[in-house]
């Protein structure tokens, strides 16, 4: 173990061997996206109702509960995959009326550790169904906002 651990150390030392930015050792910084994400710019026609998407896997009660909220109504999500790389989700239907998007985070870490005002961190195609029928489709950034 120490054998292996002082080699590690050589190598880098002499730059054959190297971690990833914001790792230590190889390892990864933690990623937690949980917060409030906005759409850059103006709504594009079909979506002016959208306020954002919420991701709260935490359950923390300074954050909206996790969903897509629509003119201050939270649709919980129906299905939804959050990874380092990727944000998948549909959202439950209310008066016939669902979402869905599929798309990538930009960037990594606790997002809520950072100032991110007016950065995109994610981009994406969201999708508005009427009745289980696309009604509404637009590719999108979106910046964030960890609360207050």
């Amino acid at each position: 173990m120490i054998g292996r651990v002082l080699g590690s150390v050589l190598l880098m030392a002499l730059g054959l061997a190297s971690a990833p930015v914001g790792s230590v050792y190889g390892q990864r910084e933690r990623f937690n996206p949980d917060g409030a994400f906005w759409i850059m710019g103006d709504a594009p026609k079909g979506f002016e109702d959208f306020g954002g998407i919420n991701l709260n896997s935490n359950r923390n009660r300074r954050l909206p509960a996790a969903g897509v909220d629509i003119s201050g109504r939270t649709l919980k999500f129906k299905t939804v995959s959050i990874s380092r790389d990727r944000l998948v989700f549909t959202t439950e239907a209310v008066r016939g009326i669902s979402y869905g998007f599929k798309g990538k985070f930009l960037r990594g870490g606790t997002f809520a550790a950072h100032d991110l005002t007016d950065v995109a961190v994610l981009e994406g195609t969201l999708t508005k169904f009427s009745k289980g029928q696309s009604v509404a489709e637009s590719k999108l950034k979106f910046t964030y906002f960890g609360g207050t």
